[in-house]
């Protein structure tokens, strides 16, 4: 229902959009305690015309990313306990061999992240299931069980109505936002059509016009309005006898980006194969002047053709029927992001501005939930650092990238995406100082955070030869795709002489002030009150002691520290630190302003010696320390610390002098064979042969230090964010233990060896899947070859009865098993466990 009175004078939140995720956030909030809240929408309710009311509605549960798969089961676990939620089981259907092996990928992601039921079914299955399908097209099937459809208006409705019973929310209806008042950084009221309203938290829950009102505020959420074609047929004679919505699975004709469901007497198809059509939220029109809603636009028939020939070859039965016609088709608007997924959190830009967009319906209800409890505890459940906001830099906030990002992506929908695979779209916006000389050597340029970085280069070949056996050739595509044995022969030459890597697209920014040591303890898990030119390593804790980031800090003075940490999670780091800062203490990104250029291997220290006067003996320079040193011309800020497990040095030089130290580094280091290497070996081989974690990967907030074998032997007296709950886990037997292993046998059923990638379930001998006492299945979190030890490592947290050395364990791939073996079940390294070379 919506409030017939006058807007409220004031507001402890004002939510903006009454969709799936607005609706959903309003009554979360209502439930934690939250009172005086306001929801507004500028449509009519029930279905005030966005896409909640026209997206078709079905949920598959299983994903690739665990983030989103969490958040899908939680919205289907709230939609049936508000009963809205029908089971009808889906397929996807697979009309090659090579998308056969893709849906033998997401039967691994189904068993990695607990999805059961699923299974690979044969085209006469498929029609046993679905009777109407052409199975002669088809190779085989994907099934799901627990596939089936919403009724997202409802569940707003009972989400908006449950929220009002506990007397902690107003809506209004029809009400506009022309304005968002912004005071010192901060939100101060909101302007609508139906009054002012003053307040300090805004929640943009407003779709594809979420751009426009954070403009409002000087704010960017990230997103372009994108059509999505439907088509909806009927009355369809072989469902003339259907007593509700939805008898017959779901099916997603995977290569042809298509889906076909049942809806009622009529059949729903769905496209996002035709080009990608983006439109700008200033030009949707309004609800008085869109002939069905704001984002239900005119049907592209010419757009359709194609799609609609891909359909009549896979349901023939159905839509070469002439009885059957078209009962509706539709343009319809959705919310894509330049990398795909969803925009939470608070804005950087402004603090009280919030963001829960571009979520689709299938996770509608789990953002819902997870945004209040980030919004109420400083933290959610479920993990949301793949999807916060603050994860951009502001060169991928443009309207260019944004666009460009989203119409690759758009025809991605169902593809077969490789774990490493590249964007094409919007490339060479960030080059280091580096990166002619990169050029010229053939460096294969990967992105990160819109750098362009060398992931190998071709330069390196002839190491292939020195090598010989050595080098492990990939014999299988996928694992070959995106990957070249150029890699481990950078490495060995690494172990064996020295190479040097190019970190520009680290993330580096200064805390300084009176409070830039109170902050950096505050933020920090290991002790900061250290000496000048210290170097310390540390994890980054939520309130709950779960892993916010992973980073290093440098001490330049007494009110002076130097966060470094990785480029990827960069941005959402400069915030949290930024957040945690007291009065007179300042935050700066130099990002920008300096590059890094890494030099490690046994004949570093020879390289760097030949290049300066100053002392970088392990004496005169040891481990975990950082100073201001001279290489020839350059002053250059030298930090003695390693993520490969080599001696060695991160050297950085404000951006401009980058391409001479390049040069001076490089020369010297001829005469030692010196190679340059990609992140391949840096963010790969050199990291987990040391099993050292890393964030994203084993480090995330459904883990603790205790499980990632990460706890000091003490812990600082000072307190920082997490403390009480990581004495708690101290205190406690783990759930679970982060362990390395290694592949024992790489032999397919077919004799071609093949190569781990990463998110795999890790299984008992029995083919049964391993889970923890907090429910945590295992699963692979970093894979990757080992060239020092000859053997393929895997990285992934175990039930402690399972952690134990000599373990035989499986490894599920491709729908096949293989047989691995724990090696390590602490952080002892599988190479130079003593650490004698990084300390040499």
């Amino acid at each position: 229902m919506t409030d017939s009175s006058s807007l409220p004078a004031s507001a402890r939140a004002v939510v903006v959009g009454a969709g799936i995720v607005g609706s959903s956030l309003a009554y979360h909030l209502a439930r934690l305690g939250w009172r005086d809240l306001v929801l507004i929408d500028k449509g009519p309710l029930p279905n005030p015309g966005g896409s909640t009311g026209h997206a078709s509605n079905f949920i598959f549960p299983v994903d690739h990313s665990k983030e989103m798969t969490q958040l899908t089961a939680d919205s289907v676990r709230q939609y049936k306990e508000w009963d809205v939620f029908t089971e009808s089981g889906g397929i996807e259907v697979a009309r090659t061999e090579e998308r056969m092996q893709e849906l033998q990928r997401r039967m691994s992601s189904a068993k990695a992240w607990g999805i059961e039921g699923c299974e690979i079914i044969t085209p006469a299955r498929v029609k046993e299931l679905v009777p109407y399908i052409e199975e002669s097209v088809i190779v085989g099937g994907f099934y799901t069980p627990g596939v089936g459809i919403v009724d997202s208006l409802r569940f707003g409705t009972i989400a908006r109505e449950k929220a009002q019973e506990l007397g902690a929310l107003q809506v209004f209806a029809n009400t506009e936002v022309l304005g968002i008042d912004v005071e010192g950084g901060r939100v101060t009221g909101i302007r609508t059509s139906k009054g002012d309203i003053a307040t300090d938290m805004i929640v943009v829950c407003c779709g594809v016009w979420a751009p426009k009102v954070a403009r409002m505020a000087g704010a960017s959420i990230p997103l372009t309005p994108a059509v999505h074609q439907m088509i909806d047929v009927g009355p369809v004679p072989h469902f003339k006898d259907t007593k509700g919505v939805i008898e017959f699975p779901i099916v997603r004709d995977m290569d042809t980006n298509m889906y076909e469901r049942q809806d009622g007497s009529g059949l729903e198809v769905g496209s996002y194969a035709h080009r990608a059509i983006l439109h700008d939220p200033e030009d949707i029109p309004s609800n008085e002047e869109a002939a069905l809603s704001p984002t239900e636009l005119p049907f592209t028939q010419e757009d359709f053709e194609k799609q609609m020939e891909d359909a009549l070859e896979l349901i023939p039965e159905v839509l070469n029927d002439e009885s059957v016609g078209i009962k509706y088709a539709i343009n319809g608007l959705l919310s894509l992001t330049p990398d795909g997924l969803p925009l939470l959190g608070e804005t950087p830009e402004v603090k009280g501005l919030w963001s829960a967009a571009a979520v689709w319906v299938k996770e509608g209800p789990g953002v819902g939930r997870a945004m209040a409890e980030w919004m109420t505890h400083g933290e959610s459940e479920i993990d949301l650092q793949s999807s916060d906001i603050a994860r951009f830099y502001e060169c991928q906030k443009s309207r260019t990238n944004i666009r460009a990002r989203a119409a690759e992506g758009f025809n991605k929908t169902y593809g077969i995406v490789h774990p490493s695979e590249q964007w094409e779209s919007n490339r060479g916006v960030r080059l280091s100082p580096f990166y002619e000389r990169e050029k010229a050597l053939g460096a294969v340029f990967y992105e990160a955070a819109a750098w362009e970085r060398p992931h190998w280069y071709q330069s390196n070949e002839k190491l292939l030869e020195e090598f010989g056996d050595r080098i492990n050739m990939r014999e299988a595509e996928w694992e070959s795709r995106w990957w070249s044995p150029i890699i481990n022969a950078e490495h060995l030459a690494m172990r064996e002489r020295a190479a040097m890597f190019d970190l520009t697209a680290f993330c580096i920014f200064d805390v300084i002030g009176p409070g830039a040591l109170a902050c950096v303890q505050t933020v920090s898990t290991r002790q900061m009150d250290v000496g000048h030119g210290k170097v310390v390593y540390t994890p980054v804790l939520s309130p709950s002691g779960t892993f916010k980031s992973d980073l290093t800090v440098m001490r330049l003075g007494d009110e002076h520290f130097r966060v470094v940490t990785g480029g990827a999670h960069g941005m959402a780091d400069l915030k949290w630190y930024s957040d945690h800062a007291a009065a007179g203490t300042t935050v700066i990104d130099l990002t920008s302003a300096w590059t890094t250029l890494g030099i490690w291997g046994p004949r570093s220290r020879d390289i760097l010696a030949s290049l300066t006067r100053d002392d970088v003996s392990h004496t005169g320079f040891p481990f975990g320390t950082c100073r201001t040193i001279e290489l020839d011309s350059l002053r250059v800020l030298a930090s003695r610390i390693s993520y490969v497990g080599e001696l060695g040095w991160e050297l950085y030089v404000p951006i401009e002098q980058g391409a001479k130290l390049w040069d001076l580094v490089w020369e010297a280091g001829q005469a030692h064979g010196i190679a340059p290497a990609g992140i391949g070996v840096y963010g790969t081989t050199g990291r987990l042969e040391k099993c050292y974690r890393a964030f994203g990967f084993e480090l995330d907030a459904d883990f603790t230090v205790v499980e990632a074998g990460m706890a000091p032997p003490k812990v600082k007296g000072a307190d920082f964010i997490g403390k009480e709950a990581h004495l708690r886990h101290r205190e406690a037997d783990p759930a679970a233990v982060l362990c390395t292993l290694t592949v024992d046998d790489h032999t397919s059923k077919s004799g071609q060896k093949r190569y781990m990638l990463g998110r795999e379930p890790i299984l008992a001998k029995d083919g049964s899947r391993l889970v923890d006492a907090h429910g945590r299945g295992s699963y692979v979190t970093s894979a990757g070859a080992g060239p020092s030890i000859g053997k393929h490592i895997l990285m992934a947290y175990l039930p402690p009865e399972n952690a134990n050395v000599g373990e035989e364990l499986l490894v599920e791939y491709l729908g096949e098993q293989y047989p691995v073996t724990v090696q390590c079940n602490d952080a002892t390294a599988v190479f130079d466990p003593e650490n004698a070379r990084v300390r040499a």
